[in-house]
């Protein structure tokens, strides 16, 4: 029952002819370019400078950067200078869930390369049966009879025309693309924690701004209590210092819920339900950082969402030839081997050996039409893909420039601002001497110092939209760069 003549001449020509498909399919693949256009980088519009850029360089507040792409998505934040803010970025890549889902969308992605490159290969299937069965005495049969069959089966549809090598093309530029989004998703997070964060420390600085403005009102009321008792003043002054007092607080009060709102996104953004996190109150130390953009042509690398775009740009263009290839008829190389007997004792002995080896070409003739809709829907997705990948290109110029431009206004507003509240400051000592000397009555003096107040919390407001506009600006520069040398 050993299977020993296949170590024979005749196991010799066995193997050359299970050898001969492979051989074949090497031959016509290797000899045949895959149909389709070949992929060429779409062009996009990109100017040689940021005219922000520019603006800002003639006010000698501009520094040129020397980006560094192995870097870009790096520890960005740390130019904040904010340890607290680092370690909770740090947490953004292990624990929130959109990036968990990207994550996984990308092994997707990896595995339908892998997935689609098997269609290079052969498929090798094998089985055993056994089986007993009985023809019609009209159809000639004469009893029952045995079937034992150990079959190995070979099959191999050539990549003639290379619809295959499309296939595993445009998998390749989607693992790229899915690559991309997840560096565009992470990166939209840590942005996102970032703007909250810090716009929760103004917050913390707002509310010790309010406190500092409630001791200082209540030791306006004390002092008008007082002249109020020695006849000096009246007592509408005492309701209006009360009232300004009563107001302040309520201000101090009400701030509570935009920080509340902060904190439970800081917790979403790192996978921790609101009610498990909470950030001490810490007033914002940290001041708008210098952030060099480099050149526009730059950006196209940096963007992981522009990468993206690109590269389902290319994935467009693969199916392109993916859609032709069916124009053209599939040739398949199949052979088949193993053993078939009548009877167990002889199913495993050579000569109950069975072999057939050949191709075998199939075309469609008429589709009505679907081939060509196919492929001139191929060409219309590549079209809208190029235009996307331009769009988001354009985009990203937009963003860029927002940014250097609010930041620049920003800067200027801020230094008005502060004058402003040092003359509101000026202001307020002044009147308040005056309304001691009784000079000015005592509304003069809340006056001054609801314009002192307000003045100081449109301060803070701007902080806050220039740290703001910091990240937001960093988003658009694709997540980090590294500054040339001083």
């Amino acid at each position: 029952m050993a299977m020993n003549g296949f170590t024979g001449r005749d196991g010799g020509i066995f193997r050359r002819l299970m050898l001969l498909p492979t051989a074949v399919a090497v031959a016509l693949i290797t000899g045949c370019a895959p149909v389709g256009p070949n992929y060429v980088k779409p062009s996009a519009p990109t100017p040689s400078a940021f005219m922000a850029a520019d603006a800002w360089k003639q006010s000698e507040r501009w520094k040129v950067a020397s980006p560094a792409d192995n870097i870009l998505r790096g520890a960005w934040w740390e130019i904040f200078g904010i340890p607290e803010l680092s370690r909770l970025e740090e947490q953004v890549a292990a624990a929130n869930q959109s990036v968990a889902a990207a994550e996984a969308n990308y092994r997707q992605a990896r595995a339908l390369v892998q997935a689609s490159r098997a269609g290079l290969y052969p498929a090798v299937s094998g089985g055993a049966s056994a089986t007993r069965s009985r023809r019609s005495s009209e159809m000639g049969g004469k009893g029952a009879s045995n079937d034992f069959l150990l079959p190995a089966d070979f099959s191999w549809e050539a990549d003639v025309w290379g619809r295959v090598r499309r296939t595993v093309e445009a998998s390749r530029a989607g693992e790229q693309a899915s690559a991309a989004d997840l560096a565009a998703t992470t990166l939209s997070a840590q942005a996102e924690l970032a703007a909250a964060y810090l716009q929760l420390r103004v917050l913390d600085s707002q509310k010790a701004l309010l406190d500092e403005t409630i001791a200082a009102y209540r030791k306006s009321l004390d002092l008008t209590n007082n002249r109020y008792a020695g006849g000096v003043a009246s007592k509408a002054d005492v309701l209006q210092a009360e009232a300004l007092l009563k107001a302040t607080q309520a201000q101090a009060i009400d701030i509570g819920v935009a920080r509340s709102q902060n904190e439970h996104a800081i917790a979403l953004l790192i996978g921790k339900p609101p009610s498990a996190f909470s950030l001490p109150v810490a007033s914002l130390t940290a001041a708008p950082p210098l952030i060099p953009a480099g050149v526009p042509s730059q950006l196209l690398e940096r963007r992981p969402d522009i990468a993206a775009a690109e590269r389902n740009a290319a994935a467009a263009n693969a199916r392109i030839g993916m859609a032709e290839a069916a124009f053209y008829p599939k040739v398949t190389l199949s052979a088949s081997a193993g053993l078939e007997a009548a009877s167990l004792a002889n199913w495993l002995t050579w000569p109950a050996r069975f072999w057939s080896v050949g191709p075998a070409i199939s075309g469609l003739f008429y589709d009505g039409g679907l081939r060509k809709a196919q492929t001139e829907g191929a060409r219309a997705a590549y079209d809208a893909e190029v235009a996307a990948y331009r769009q988001t290109v354009l985009t990203g110029f937009q963003q860029v420039e927002d940014g250097l431009a609010t930041l620049r206004i920003l800067e200027g507003e801020a230094q008005i601002q502060a004058e402003a509240v040092r003359a509101a400051e000026d202001t307020v000592a002044v009147v308040t001497n005056q309304y001691k000397a009784g000079t000015v009555s005592y509304l003069n003096v809340i006056v001054v110092q609801t314009i002192a107040l307000s003045d100081k919390r449109n301060a803070l407001d701007i902080l806050a939209r220039r740290m703001t506009a910091s990240v937001q600006l960093v988003k658009a520069l694709g997540g980090g760069w590294k500054t040339a040398a001083p």
